[in-house]
């Protein structure tokens, strides 16, 4: 046949791994043999297609329009083709069953017929043709044992080739139709003759059919195949095919590979070199397809021998150059993973593999897994169960299988073992090994890794120091505070931990004692040891495991799929599931932690001479001695009126002691924290409220300015060092030694879930209702010696976990209370009034249990047909919101769950989500007419936190121990009984101190305005965070004192220009210049400690925890006071949460970098709006969209584009509209000094700041005063809006902007952001009122002096300035009195200008922009971010790129890859772009012209540069974009210079819409 070419005349012309062939087209067959190969398309040419369609497909179609235009059909034999199947389909289904029953017979006879060639091949047509429309329900009289042998038969047809392929295409349709059919085809010897054709292979589209077929078969028998040779047989020739059939035929392995045997080691190593090779190309898809195969290949195989074999074909080699950091295959997670896995398992069973990988510098390898790796993963136990999702954990297996056996830790163990042979042989790989590793390993446990991570590290640690040389332990460690991390570890509370952390120290004692041993005692290690032998200390450590709640501390927690927990000492084993529930001894049982603990200390540190107190040393009795001073000090002054004098000794002491930690002698973390001075520095600055707790009302006024005046002396002190780096600040180096501090304790412990199998159930409370949430078992009962409230029903409540005591009191009210019922009925879940099952009478809850039996199965019905979305608002929406603040009670939406009246209601009230950002109780803040609690509740004795969900109160104990918690499934199963009692006292101590609270703040607000408004200041006046979280925490001096330090650092400039004015008032300074100011402040990122926001990515991670408001309280409370302490990303993430109740939970590392959030519970909708009218079209939209939560999706009027690219593309012109000129919205927009580009654009280089209008003005050279509100509740809108659904905007707002919106105040210092000539300005005629004042105050009867003030050598009268806004003639500061500037007036000057300027004058424009924006969201929950960070998410990033991030963040497919030529081109022209090619490139590819926070590497769908194919010559063609995709379609230009011509046209001219390309 003309078409159809052997292999033998092919091999010529072939390149040497790939040639591109056709693949039968499996869904249409063949109507004429000669026709054959032509009719059939190849899956590589079905890519070919869509790969075209795309080509021609609109720039800017998403959706399902864009999917169309993808993968439309690859039909191409004609309309005359498509109606003769159309006719074989109709004359199918008109026939009967007994017609069917006689064509099949008199097919099969015809195939039965060898004697007649061209009859069996017609018959063969017919039956393909019948089958490929087929269902199992329409094959009456088709047998299955009649038609499978003769097809097998046919396929080995060799001399017509036509029938071989047509049998073949026969057995495929037989599978594809009828799944069951396979096991025939294995009876019947299908896949031998499968294999022969493949190993034959004389023609291609044969072959090609035998890959269809033995995919299908080899997904139910795999064993069969690989007996029958399958493996060898798909890939000996793999390299004839494309790499879309290379995929199939890997496809058949994997499926292979899936459940070897034990014994067909034989069949599996000769395709190893084949799939090695595999591994080499550059095909994403087909390497980790064949990586996969590998990786099942070697889990199956056991002898040392055959791993030795493997090593020699090169896959140890392959395999490390795939995970190495240098590679340029990006893997996805579960490949890369596997792969580490794959060689853990060679290094645990052949010695030629742990050569190998020294050799390779493995150690290297590792040590950049684990700096890049997400920590919170890490757990053996994932919610899946699968233990290979995990690279961390699969990296740790590697380095401990790596290292040889502890001899102690396994028995018959020889004294020296194979592995440390090699080790002894080759010292220098230890060596490296030890360098490359210990670092990162103690990197890795401080930044807050979990439990099972820490004791992996650990279990390295104590294999490098064992085996280590004492020579070699120097060198490792000498980078390295071993010491202090030790000391760290100590404050861990599990066993293992703590007898590793034991084990290791006393084999670095015994090895360099003369060494370590000052050390140890210096930083804490010794009296961590000594504090593990005190008695009430060692109850805690001695058995301690992770622990289950509702059990004391050291019980046995059972966790994950079979209740098993499997100890910590056999986490890391090499063939064992972390799930197995085979019951295993600790290894650790022998060694207690008080025993070992006992014999270090006698045998390392009985020489030790150290004052009386074990391990103190000389430094820290000094610090002692500074700290006990400061304090005693503080203390006299507070009762007795602190004076000059008194301020000026404490001011002394303080800069003593800042002196001593700062410049004295080499100070360690546990000295900086034993020695209380945090304490007493948070005394001073406090001005002794700290430990004094309140101050008399009476003395407001005096305690507000000792503290003001103690803030301005430390920010004096801490700032002392200008002109020199932020590096060498003491303010540095003091919030260096409190985060080492801070990161050194460990007592904020993270809750992992587990939860039980996924089902619907049941609550009583707070409503009744069905859930897909687990939900906790409660009987309640009466307290003993309660007698006004009646006992409660003893039947067992379900409870919804994220319920609040408030919910359950309104609940329990009505039952309870024998006078209540009536008044209280308003409180009453509208589910439960009147229902008796609610009640406590028993025999009635027991008559209505068929009933709701019934009840939950109708429910279980509703919820199964609900679609994802509507699931979601069934159960979900409105409780996540609440999720992360742990304060929730019955919401709207609870209480009706099914209402969609309620659900409406939710989505405008915006308000509720801001508990998330507070600590208020959640009822409380609901119930403001009555916030007095009616019950008391209690849990084994223990009062119970009305602030938190009842869940959270149950873990409440456990966690103030400080231990992690596990919850498994068998939490849930746990009943814990609740007892509760009347309220007696509802006015106690709480509300008095909030009302001491409140009357200090109001003293501030009344005494200075320019600091009421900012927490940290707030919090030195009351002497406590403005959170819940208790002070008995050891952290809680810390982070009390590193919020005030944070506060100073912002406040920074402030501080330093109101010093210089108080030295020009004083004579100190004459030179204006002096007062300018250039302050290094601090790095935002030197206040981030890393170990909670690890801590914190942890808990966001867990989907049950943040869903059921099960995350530990500590989470809420540092935000809300400390935000700071946690990473943008981090911050982030909780931000989505609080403002939006969605979270992306997924384990993919990409998915928290999505420009478009994926909640399954937002619906989307399309908006048009017309190009030529943009600012109407947006308050259209905003008007009917905005306090929805559904992501918009816009479309232009008479354009074809719609989706992500021209949504973001309508968000920059909207943003460029409120930028332009005449609208009278911002500052420099005004006839006088109008500054304007060509296009109209205001110029703002600090950024978009409000133009001032006075209170009394409507209007202003036509622009009137209503509009401009208009536009600003607009904008707000918009800002907010694109914040939701995560959109990127073009608006440069200056950072003061920012500050206003955000409820801060500016004052004079706050001008200089965004005005800097006016800030100056005011700053000096400032200097010279204070200068004023002071020469009033030193001389009252003489003044001269201040008659001659001068600026600049000039008179104030001379400058002839009126009372009128500088800039705005038409804005008066005094209305009606025109009179000039002087001397006297200057100060009234300046203060009205300042008002004018960035608060009287813009307050009505920021409080219409604050309206707009709570529309779509509360506002409040940006507060946990900087001006900066706010910017970056509103606007995204600009950062420049290089061409290695990009080479990192940007997909190439569909011709193109890393390496080709006009992708290195395009790549540099990219780079070389300035800022406005840039901005242009990104809005033609994306339609934004900033990228979204995160960068290029945020980018969500990815960049991706496919080759585009031109018709004619490829120079003449321009690149075209699908924005919705960020899919730019490049052609291959002859030259780099051609390619930036065409580009640079293609992005200026190639804007403005949205068409077919």
């Amino acid at each position: 046949m003309e078409n159809r070419r052997k292999r033998t005349e092919l091999e010529d012309q072939l390149p040497v791994d790939k040639r591109v062939c056709s693949v039968l087209d499996h869904h249409r067959p063949s109507s004429s043999s000669s026709s054959a190969p032509a009719q059939r398309a190849s899956t590589n040419s079905a890519l070919d297609t869509v790969d075209c369609e795309m080509e021609t497909s609109s720039d800017s179609i998403s959706g399902r329009s864009e999917k169309d235009s993808a993968y439309g059909s690859c039909d191409s034999d004609g309309v005359d083709d498509a109606q003769h199947q159309y006719r074989i389909y109709q004359n199918f289904h008109r026939g009967n069953s007994s017609e069917n029953h006689a064509k099949f017979k008199r097919i099969l006879s015809s195939l039965e017929d060898d004697s007649e060639p061209c009859s069996q091949l017609a018959a063969l047509r017919e039956l393909c043709d019948f089958m490929s429309f087929w269902s199992e329900s329409s094959l009456p009289g088709f047998s299955l044992d009649s038609f499978v042998p003769i097809l097998v038969k046919l396929s080995k047809h060799e001399i017509n080739p036509d029938v071989m392929l047509l049998a073949i295409r026969a057995l495929t349709y037989i599978c594809d139709v009828l799944p069951r059919s396979s096991v025939s085809l294995v009876r019947h010897g299908a896949i031998p003759a499968l294999c022969a054709r493949l190993m034959t292979i004389e023609y291609l589209d044969v072959a090609e059919q035998c890959f269809q077929a033995l995919q299908k078969i080899s997904h139910d028998h795999p064993v069969p195949c690989l007996q029958a040779g399958a493996i060898m047989a798909v890939l000996s020739y793999i390299d004839f095919f494309s790499t879309s059939i290379q995929n199939v035929a890997l496809s058949i392995v994997a499926n292979i590979c899936k459940k070897l045997p034990s014994d067909c080691s034989s069949l599996v190593i000769e395709p190893v070199p084949i799939l090695c090779n595999l591994l080499q190309y550059e095909d994403r898809k087909l390497v980790e397809n064949a990586a996969m195969c590998l990786i099942r290949i070697v889990d199956c195989l056991s002898s040392s021998e055959m791993l030795d074999e493997l090593c020699n074909h090169g896959v140890i080699h392959q395999s490390t150059h795939l995970i190495a950091s240098n590679s340029r295959m990006t893997l996805s997670q579960s490949t890369y993973t596997g792969l580490i896995g794959l060689l853990a398992r060679f290094a645990s069973g052949s010695l030629v593999a742990v050569r190998t990988l020294f050799e390779l510098n493995i150690s290297s390898i590792l040590r950049n897994i684990l700096t890049t790796s997400d920590l919170s993963h890490a757990m053996p136990y994932s919610h899946l169960g699968d233990m290979h999702s995990n690279q961390v954990h699969e990296a740790l297996k590697l380095l401990i299988v790596l290292l040889p056996p502890l001899s102690r830790d396994s028995e018959g163990i020889q004294p020296v073992s194979d592995k440390e042979m090699i080790l002894r042989e080759q010292s220098e790989l230890l060596h490296q090994f030890g360098m490359d590793i210990l670092p990162v390993l103690i990197q890795v446990v401080g930044s807050g890794a979990s439990l099972y991570v820490c004791y992996g590290c650990l279990s390295v640690i104590h294999k490098l120091v064992y085996f280590s040389t004492a020579d070699i332990l120097i060198d490792s460690l000498k980078n390295t505070n071993i010491s202090s991390f030790l000391a760290g570890v100590f404050a861990r509370k599990d066993h293992h931990v703590l007898i590793s952390a034991l084990k290791i120290a006393e084999i670095i004692m015994q090895k360099l004692p003369d060494v370590f041993l000052n050390s140890f005692v210096k930083e804490g290690v010794l009296y961590a040891v000594d504090a593990l032998l005190v008695s009430e200390k060692c109850s805690q450590f001695m058995v301690q495991k992770p622990i289950s709640p509702q059990h004391s501390s050291g019980s046995v927690h059972k966790v994950a799929g079979n209740d098993a927990l499997r100890c910590l000492c056999y986490a890391f084993d090499m063939g064992q599931s972390p799930l197995s529930s085979e019951p295993r001894s600790c290894k650790c049982e022998k060694d207690t932690v008080h025993s070992l603990a006992k014999y270090i200390k006698a045998t390392y540190f009985t020489g030790v001479s150290c004052y009386s107190e074990m391990g103190s040393t000389e430094i820290l009795q000094k610090l002692r001695s500074f700290s006990a001073v400061l304090t005693d000090n503080v203390n006299l002054s507070t009762n007795n009126n602190s004076c000059a004098q008194q301020e000026e000794y404490l001011c002394y002491i303080l800069e003593q002691t800042m002196s001593e930690l700062n410049g004295g002698d080499p100070m360690t973390t546990f000295e900086f924290i034993e020695s209380g001075i945090v304490k007493s520095l948070a005394h001073y600055l406090s001005g002794g409220m700290y430990l004094k707790g309140k101050v008399d009302h009476h003395g407001l006024s005096n305690h507000f300015n000792v503290v003001l005046k103690r803030f301005e002396t430390f920010s004096r002190v801490s700032l002392s060092s200008l002109g020199r780096k932020w590096e060498e600040m003491p303010l540095t180096l003091l919030v260096w030694k409190l985060q080492s501090a801070l990161s050194s304790l460990d007592s904020f412990p993270i809750i992992v879930t587990h939860p039980p199998r996924s089902k619907i159930a049941y609550a009583d409370i707070p409503s009744r209702r069905c859930t897909k949430h687990p939900c906790l078992k409660v009987r309640f009962g009466r307290e003993d010696g309660e007698t006004v409230l009646c006992d409660h029903s003893p039947d067992i409540l379900m409870v919804e976990p994220f319920t609040s005591l408030d919910a359950i009191e309104r609940f329990l009210w009505p039952k309870v209370s024998t006078t209540g019922i009536k008044d209280d009925s308003n409180s009453v879940p509208l589910m439960a009034k009147g229902n008796s099952f609610f009640g406590s009478n028993c025999d009635e809850t027991r008559g209505l249990q068929d009933k709701d039996a019934k009840f939950m199965e109708d429910c279980h019905k509703i919820y199964s047909g609900l679609s994802v979305m509507q699931k979601d608002k069934f159960d979900a929406k409105e409780r996540v919101i609440q999720a992360i603040s742990g304060e929730s009670s019955t919401s709207i939406g609870q209480t009706h769950p099914v209402s969609t009246k309620q659900n409406v209601h939710f989505l405008s009230e915006v308000d509720t989500s801001t508990k998330a950002m507070g600590t208020m109780n959640a009822y409380a803040s609901r119930n403001t007419e009555d916030v007095s609690p009616k019950m008391i509740f209690c849990l084994d004795g223990k009062l119970l936190d009305r602030s938190l969900t009842l869940y959270q109160a149950i873990l409440q104990r456990p966690v103030n121990e400080g231990h992690d918690i596990i919850v498994d499934p068998s939490f849930w199963n746990e009943v814990y009984k609740v007892t509760y009692r009347r309220a007696e006292d509802p006015k106690g101590s709480d509300s008095q101190k909030c009302f001491h609270g409140s009357r200090i703040i109001s003293a501030c607000n009344e005494l200075r305005t320019s600091w009421k408004k900012l927490p940290f200041f707030s919090s030195m006046l009351l002497g406590e965070l403005p959170c819940n979280l208790d002070k008995s925490n050891p952290a809680y001096d810390i982070l009390f004192l590193l919020q005030i330090l944070e506060g100073l650092n912002k406040h920074a400039f402030h501080l330093i220009s109101h010093e210089r004015c108080n030295a020009f008032a004083e004579g100190r300074t004459n030179n204006f210049d002096d007062l300018k100011v250039t302050v290094p402040v601090i790095p935002q990122t030197e206040f981030l400690c890393s170990k909670l926001t690890e801590k914190l990515e942890q808990q966001l991670r867990d989907p049950l925890a943040v869903s059921i408001g099960g995350m530990p309280s500590w989470c809420c409370q540092l935000m809300n006071a400390c935000p700071f302490l946690f990473s943008f990303e981090a911050r982030r993430k909780y931000f989505r949460l609080a403002a939006f109740g969605s979270l992306k939970c997924s384990n993919d590392l990409s998915g928290a970098n999505e420009r478009r959030p994926h909640g399954g519970v937002l619906l989307r909708e399309k908006f048009k709006v017309h190009r030529s009218n943009i600012m109407d079209s947006a308050a259209k939209m905003m008007d009917l969209h905005a306090r929805k939560k559904t992501i918009l999706e816009v479309e232009y009027s008479e354009e074809v584009g719609t989706g992500l690219g021209p949504t973001l593309e309508f968000y920059t012109l909207v943003s460029h509209e409120f930028q332009k000129a005449g609208l009278g919205m911002w500052r420099n927009d005004h006839c006088s000094t109008l500054q304007v580009e060509d296009r109209g654009f205001v110029l703002a280089p600090l950024g978009l700041f409000p133009r001032p209008w006075p209170a009394g003005l409507d209007s202003s050279k036509g622009i009137y005063m209503s509009e401009v509100i208009k536009k600003f509740v607009l904008l707000g809108k918009i800002v907010a809006k694109a914040l939701q659904d995560g959109r990127v905007l073009d608006l440069p707002f200056s950072k003061a902007f920012y500050k206003l919106i955000l409820g801060q105040e500016l004052d004079i210092y706050g001008i200089h952001s965004f005005d800097p000539e006016l800030g100056r300005t005011l700053l000096e005629f400032q200097a010279l009122v204070y200068r004023k004042k002071f020469l009033d105050s030193v001389s009252r009867e003489n003044t001269t002096f201040t008659s001659d003030l001068c600026f600049h050598n000039t008179r104030i009268e001379d400058l002839c300035l009126d009372f009128t806004l500088p800039g705005y003639p038409d804005y008066e500061l005094a209305p009606g009195h025109n009179k000039m500037v002087n001397s006297i007036n200057l100060d009234e000057y300046v203060s009205l200008v300042v008002d004018a300027t960035v608060r009287s004058g813009v307050y009505r424009q920021v409080e219409a922009f604050k309206s707009g924006f709570n529309q779509v969201f509360p506002l409040k929950t940006l507060q946990i971010f900087t001006e900066d960070e706010i910017e970056r998410l509103v606007c995204g990033e600009q950062d420049t790129w290089v061409f290695g991030e990009l080479l990192d963040h940007v997909k190439f497919d569909h011709g193109y890859t890393a390496s080709s030529r006009p992708v290195i081109n395009l790549l540099e022209i990219v780079e070389e772009f300035v800022g406005n090619q840039r901005r242009a490139f990104l809005q033609f590819v994306t339609g934004a012209p900033r990228l979204p926070p995160g960068g290029l590497a945020a980018l969500h769908p990815k960049l991706t540069i496919v080759r585009k194919h031109c018709s004619g010559s490829s120079d003449g063609d321009l690149p075209s974009v699908m924005t919705c995709a960020n899919y730019l379609k490049l052609p291959p230009y002859s030259s780099k210079e051609r390619m930036r011509e065409r580009l640079l046209y293609a992005i200026t001219e190639g804007q403005g819409s949205f068409h077919l390309s």
